[in-house]
């Protein structure tokens, strides 16, 4: 049987319980020497830790675990979320059959075997629910040999995948399901999670406690994922338990799973100090210290999307237009922050600071906004040129707007001499260029225009 937690360890043989001996392996209850993750895996519903938006009451996937929904499903996630969880649910559900295949180790001709059960076990009025574990690793011929099955509910499909089903998994095969995404668990879910395994008698029955620095590591280690993050609880207390410890410190757990803790609070100091050092090194153009400090939030558990915030937020503030492209790279990365999520993202966002410290850098863009929205404060604004007026209804001819415009596109070059600030800004430099980069390049440009512009 399978030795997770909430994951897709595609070991997931053939069967569930009750099911034809033929079929493979059965989801039954685990022994004192399985791995903790498995020992601990939820055996009712009050006992599963997140997930609420899919498992409230009335939901399609709480039906199904309940043994009344009819409706077959792909759960989506990331590992340790709860997949084989839910399925371990529904293999107890009553008056039906489960059957397990993993994608891994079986082919069209299991798929087909299992659907001619299942369709024996229908006509004696029995229905069949079927597991497929790591089902995008399916081929297309594979997949299509369960449509008719499905649509015609000779089995109630329960899929988990870990990859995105839109690419993963044929399309008339997802219109006959439900997709349920799964999310990855909350910090405090974890915390929920190793609290649990520590008390209960499945896990160390009370024997142990754990320190807060210890507990806290072990969350920010897990990014979201109970599987791993009980795996990791299970080398540390075993060593410690062996070693005659009560008590599970941050030593013990670092030792056992060989990654320090990185003193980061999030809510605290070393959050902004750490980030506060990662901007200012960029600045520097110091590419090996912001990667120092990159490297420190990710292994520390820091919010992706914060760091991808400040990279976009930097590309336009320290480097501007000396690299034009320095903005484009950094809100890619942050594109690619939303969609593949950690741990792949680190790469987007180490390509992000290595370009953004490498590049020329030019504080232009920040003067230039900061000085224009100095002046619209302390009420510099005036009157928007006539010329510049909008034209376009009844009546603006006869109090002068639109009146006067030169289109810049009639003319040679595109630029031509016309009045475009209020008449108390005419004359006012917001955009200083430097001799940096790109901008060593506009910046003539920039004089030139001026002079056409302005006539001078």
């Amino acid at each position: 049987m399978t030795s997770s937690l909430f994951g897709d360890d595609g070991d997931l043989g053939a069967a569930g319980a009750g099911a034809d001996a033929r079929s493979g392996v059965e989801f039954v209850p685990t022994h004192a020497g399985a791995p903790l993750a498995a020992r601990m895996r939820p055996a009712t519903l009050d006992e599963v830790v997140g997930q609420e938006h899919l498992l409230g009451a009335g939901t399609p996937l709480r039906r199904l675990i309940e043994g009344s929904g009819a409706a077959s499903v792909i759960l989506y996630g990331p590992p340790g979320t709860g997949k084989t969880t839910i399925a371990s649910l529904v293999s107890g559900a009553t008056g039906r059959r489960f059957e397990a295949l993993s994608a891994l180790s079986s082919g069209v001709k299991e798929v087909r075997g299992v659907i001619e059960l299942a369709r024996r076990r229908l006509s004696a009025g029995e229905q069949t629910v079927l597991f497929i574990d790591e089902v995008h690793r399916f081929s297309k011929s594979q997949q299509d040999a369960l449509l008719a099955a499905v649509e015609n509910r000779v089995v109630l499909l329960v899929a988990a995948t870990t990859e995105n089903p839109s690419f993963s998994v044929v399309s008339p095969l997802l219109s006959r399901s439900l997709v349920l995404a799964l999310q990855p668990l909350e910090p405090e879910q974890i915390g929920t999670l190793i609290d649990r395994a520590l008390a209960d008698a499945r896990g160390y029955a009370g024997v142990l406690v754990i320190a807060d620095d210890a507990r806290e590591h072990l969350v920010r280690l897990s990014g979201g994922d109970a599987r791993r993050a009980l795996t990791a609880l299970e080398a540390a207390a075993d060593l410690a338990i062996a070693a005659g410890e009560t008590e599970l410190s941050l030593v013990r757990v670092e030792a056992s799973i060989d990654t320090a803790a990185v003193r980061y609070d999030r809510a605290g100091d070393q959050h902004y100090d750490v980030i506060s050092a990662f901007i200012k090194s960029i600045r520097g153009s110091d590419v090996d210290a912001a990667l120092h400090y990159l490297a420190r939030m990710i292994t520390a558990g820091e919010d992706p999307r914060f760091i991808a915030r400040r990279l976009v937020v930097h590309a336009s503030e320290d480097v501007g237009m000396a690299d034009p492209t320095a903005l484009q790279v950094a809100t890619a990365a942050a594109q690619a922050v939303q969609l593949i999520g950690m741990p792949e993202a680190r790469l987007a966002l180490a390509q992000a600071t290595i370009h953004l410290a490498t590049a020329p850098k030019s504080p232009g863009v920040n003067a230039a906004i900061t000085a224009a929205l100095g002046d619209v404060a302390t009420g510099k604004t005036g009157a928007v040129p006539a010329a510049l007026r909008d034209g376009h209804y009844a009546g603006a001819k006869l109090i002068g707007n639109a009146q006067g415009y030169v289109y810049p596109h009639d003319h040679p070059g595109g630029v031509v001499a016309q009045q475009y600030p209020p008449d108390e800004l005419v004359g006012t430099d917001y955009y200083q260029p430097t001799e940096y980069g790109f901008e060593r390049e506009i910046k003539p440009r920039v004089a030139r225009l001026r002079s056409i512009l302005r006539r001078r």
